[in-house]
């Protein structure tokens, strides 16, 4: 992954700002993947997250709980639709190595480390992924590759 990936993960504008809703996204890869999220993130603010708050107002009254809560939620569908409706896998960064480099493979001291957890309940995922959120969101946490990994894990290399 170049440094751009590297360094990339989900990052919210301030809470109970005008954007408190928003992701902020550098140019380049991994805006596609950020503006996929953050179309499930907008969805739950405005039509799934009970708060008495109406219209435009449940997007900028949003707090730091809040936005880790649309995350998770936004993370969870995305990686439930992708396993088919009935799986998704979630990898998280361990500090140990969980593969062992050989052949041609050329390690890069990210991928050796990933530990795959796998749900066959929705709200079991989005459960997880919020108690573990700050491996998204957190910085250097190199979030958005574990998405990345978690997508392909969950839809499966066969498909």
């Amino acid at each position: 992954f170049s440094c751009e990936w590297a360094q990339a993960y989900f990052r919210f504008r301030e809470p109970y700002s005008d954007l408190a809703y928003a992701l902020e996204a550098e140019k380049g890869g991994t805006r596609a993947i950020l503006m996929a999220v953050q179309a499930h993130i907008i969805k739950y603010l405005l039509f799934k997250r009970n708060t008495e708050y109406i219209h435009l107002e449940r997007l900028c009254r949003t707090s730091r709980r809040e936005q880790g809560e649309a995350l998770a939620v936004a993370l969870a569908d995305t990686l439930w639709a992708a396993g088919g409706g009935g799986r998704a896998v979630i990898g998280l960064l361990a500090p140990a190595l969980h593969l062992m480099p050989s052949g041609d493979y050329k390690p890069d001291n990210f991928t050796e480390r990933i530990q795959l957890f796998e749900f066959s309940e929705k709200a079991a995922a989005q459960e997880f992924i919020f108690d573990h959120i700050n491996c998204f969101k957190g910085e250097g946490s190199h979030g958005v590759i574990l998405f990345l990994y978690s997508l392909l894990f969950s839809r499966t290399l066969e498909r």
